[in-house]
């Protein structure tokens, strides 16, 4: 979002993970481009360097988590992370 409008973060427990929204009123995101978000290099910013969403979801997953996206042209973003608690990586791990 360039300006106005709210941004909403929701933090919930759902089994062994813990679940962050985080959800924007902006522009919204076109199925197009929303296919092409994360991957190596693709960015829609003039400055941008296409790393950040990739790297951030690479860090996501090898903590055992999850990253996902939802997007509507005018209504806004959802990005979604999910991240394992300590009692889930130990009942993993053993």
């Amino acid at each position: 979002m360039k300006y106005e409008g709210i941004i909403t973060i929701n933090v919930s427990r759902k089994h062994d993970f813990i679940e962050v929204a985080i959800i924007d009123q902006g522009k919204g995101i076109a199925k197009e481009k929303l296919d092409n978000i994360g991957k190596h290099f693709y960015t829609t910013k003039e400055n941008g360097t296409g790393l950040g969403l990739m790297i951030s979801n690479h860090i996501i997953e090898e903590h055992g988590g999850s990253l996902s996206l939802e997007s509507e042209e005018g209504k806004g973003t959802t990005v979604q992370i999910s991240l394992p608690t300590c009692s889930h990586i130990k009942a993993t791990q053993n």
